[in-house]
């Protein structure tokens, strides 16, 4: 079975405003973000698939959550469009630190950006993009730190979770691709020169990360940012199998459908569908049969092949969210 990009559409109250539009982001960080307009790349890796983004990045170097929080020009951006996902990154040490501080100095700042987006559209899906230690590490004698690279994505890496089970968000989880990449493929160079900022590579893989998360498929592309188009192959693999294996430890498949297709012990094709909206009053499916059902997971086998348009209609706070997959059978 082959399973084409849904297609998103406007969150809505009522039908008479319903219309197709491209899946808009904007990114919110710091250099971490705008190094090699990592946001543009990704627009490309989609455009080459022929699926269009609205991408915006709002990115100041060496920002913290804290620090975005002052911007009254972040907050114009935000009121900009009705975001269909907002990613936001923190400084590159700023969730290393221990739960106390985190609690302090993030949080509080994290939940004003919150309510900025969600007053500005109840609908959008926050991202939090997980980040990577430096590569040799960080040492900080007056404040008692002395981090090798593994410690400091292992720290990264649990701030993030902690963030992630605090505020219920979403994370793509870019520093333990990283990670698995600076293992496995040594020969790939990830970092600048600082050994801290990313190399195109590194963005590339960043991109590839963001990718697999937003349209749940691995980002098998054409785009390579004039990378070796083996080296863009092996990140893509990477970042995509590892994003799609731990969609559920990240949540990333929050607020979202998921369509597969299972062969029975006779050999019939079983398409089993989930809408995962933990928030939703009801969920009705189309099969584009002629069959229907109400049931946040269901399965539907059809009677013959062909291709069928799949449409999903979710009720929640946001109002009523039209989604439709294309099935081919």
């Amino acid at each position: 079975m082959k399973l084409s990009y849904f297609l998103f559409l406007s969150c809505i109250l009522s039908l008479g405003n319903l219309f197709a539009q491209p899946m808009r982001v904007l990114f919110v960080g710091n250099s971490y973000t705008h190094y090699n307009n990592m946001p543009k790349i990704l627009e490309q890796m989609a455009e080459s698939k022929g699926v269009k983004l609205e991408v915006l990045m709002d990115a100041k170097s060496s920002h913290t959550f804290q620090m975005h929080s002052k911007r009254p020009e972040l907050y114009k951006s935000i009121r900009s469009s009705k975001w269909d996902y907002v990613v936001l990154q923190g400084f590159s040490r700023e969730l290393a630190q221990d739960r106390d501080v985190i609690d302090k100095q993030s949080l509080p700042y994290l939940k004003q950006l919150l309510d900025s987006v969600y007053a500005n559209n109840s609908c959008t899906n926050v991202l939090l993009y997980q980040t990577w230690g430096y590569e040799t590490g960080f040492k900080d004698d007056s404040l008692g730190i002395d981090w090798n690279y593994q410690t400091m994505s292992d720290r990264i890496h649990q701030g993030y979770l902690y963030v992630s089970e605090q505020l219920n968000l979403s994370i793509v989880p870019v520093g333990k691709a990283w990670e698995t990449v600076k293992e496995n493929h040594p020969q790939i160079n990830l970092y600048q020169e600082d050994k801290q900022h990313p190399s195109l590579a590194g963005s590339y893989l960043a991109a590839s990360c963001f990718y697999a998360a937003l349209f749940k498929t691995d980002p098998n592309v054409t785009f390579t940012a004039k990378l070796d188009a083996k080296q863009a192959s092996v990140i893509q693999e990477t970042a995509g199998t590892y994003i799609l294996m731990n969609k559920n430890r990240y949540k990333i498949n929050q607020n979202s459908v998921e369509i597969d297709v299972k062969l029975t012990d006779e050999n019939k094709k079983v398409v089993h569908l989930t809408a995962n909206y933990p928030n939703a009053k009801s969920v009705t499916w189309d099969f584009g049969d002629g069959m229907t059902e109400t049931a946040l997971k269901t399965r539907h086998v059809y009677g013959k092949p062909g291709n069928y348009d799949v449409k999903i209609k979710v009720q929640d706070s946001c109002g009523e969210r039209l989604l439709k997959r294309k099935v081919s059978i």
